[in-house]
């Protein structure tokens, strides 16, 4: 394996061997996850565009990539940075290696560090950007990249679909348009289950455009980077709601609160893992939740909105979900389709089709 290090932008160094792609130097925002498995579906998720994960479970690759798990069709991931990575899988499912999917992609990946001390780096410090690089190059000079770099705007046109696509089932009871933000391949294969045609549209697509292809419900994906970059989903929003029921997810969730008036705002250092505790304000259930964002909406500036608070996290007291009866609206900001608790995905979902179907009636 390549030699390579890892320089932070508050001038740590870490040196490590490289699998993957052998790029002599890959340069973005550095974030954590705390999941103990998954991490083919965190390499897949559009939402890690332009980011690199450091891993925080100490072994990676030990079950390799299968066919049927991906959540996108591309990797927007720039680096992934583990403790050990196995190159030997031992499941009777995986096609490939993690090393081969990220060469295969252009994604670095490094090993051999100790992923503890980068954590709590970022948890003590926040997000910050950090290049991973051949261990030859001079460190002094790659500061100053990173401290010129600016984290790019355009990564839901990035990653969403460039043009309309389908995802039917048999004997389906409704029909859902999905705004594609970056949406994850679960949140359909959910909505198929569930008895929902959907139609997945590019991020841009407007109102008009929507509202003539009849949809039961309009449902606003996932996706990567500052909801604030993408006012005119904002605007569609506004035009749909009150006419179909709408369901938003992470970004999605973000976009519609802006909709509405509401702000939102970076946060210290994110949440990604699978392990958030989740309270349901109305019913008083706890749900423990997958995550992977690091906007939230500002609570405060719901107060003059008509979306009130459903959800809280349990760990920081932010804004986990919104409602709004008048407007058929059901947000929030976790991955229900994640279901790291087996009922998450069916309630939460079936509340969105349960709208659809008091809507119609």
């Amino acid at each position: 394996m390549a030699k390579k290090k890892l320089i932070l932008a508050n001038g740590k160094e870490f040196f490590c061997e490289g699998f993957g792609a052998n790029s002599q130097k890959s340069m973005c925002e550095i974030v954590f996850n705390t999941s103990m498995a998954g991490y083919q579906e965190i390499v897949s998720d559009p939402s890690y565009t332009d980011q690199m994960v450091v891993m925080t479970y100490p072994l990676i690759g030990n079950y390799g990539i299968t066919d049927e798990d991906y959540e996108s069709h591309t990797i927007g991931l720039k680096g992934m940075i583990v403790r050990e990575y196995n190159d030997l899988p031992s499941n009777f499912r995986y096609t490939k290696t993690l090393g081969e999917l990220l060469e295969e992609n252009s994604v670095a990946g490094i090993s051999g560090v100790d992923t503890r001390m980068i954590t709590r780096i970022i948890r003590n410090q926040g997000s910050m950007t950090a290049c991973i690089c051949d261990a030859h190059l001079d460190t002094q000079e790659i500061l100053r990249e990173l401290a010129e770099y600016k984290q790019p705007t355009n990564q839901v046109e990035k990653v969403s679909c460039k043009k309309i696509w389908y995802s039917r089932t048999p004997n389906h009871i409704y029909s859902v348009v999905a705004v594609d933000c970056g949406i994850k391949l679960n949140m359909i294969r959910i909505l198929n289950e569930l008895g929902c045609n959907v139609t997945i549209v590019p991020y841009n697509t407007n109102a008009q455009k929507i509202l003539s292809l009849n949809p039961d419900g309009v449902f606003f994906s996932n996706g990567p980077g500052d909801p604030q970059n993408l006012p005119e989903i904002a605007q569609t929003v506004r035009e749909i709601a009150g006419k179909k029921p709408v369901m938003g997810v992470c970004l999605g969730h973000q976009i519609i609160c802006l909709a509405f008036g509401a702000k939102t705002y970076k946060l210290k250092f994110g949440h990604r893992g699978g392990n958030h505790p989740v309270k349901n304000i109305l019913s008083g259930k706890v749900y423990i939740t997958s995550q992977n964002h690091s906007y939230a909406v500002d609570e405060k500036s719901l107060k003059n909105t008509c979306l009130e608070v459903s959800h809280i996290n349990l760990l920081d007291k932010t804004v986990e979900g919104v409602k709004s009866k008048n407007n058929n609206i059901i947000s929030v900001q976790f991955h229900p389709e994640s279901a790291p608790g087996p009922i998450d995905s069916a309630e939460l979902f079936g509340d969105f089709l349960k709208a659809i179907k008091e809507y119609k009636n």
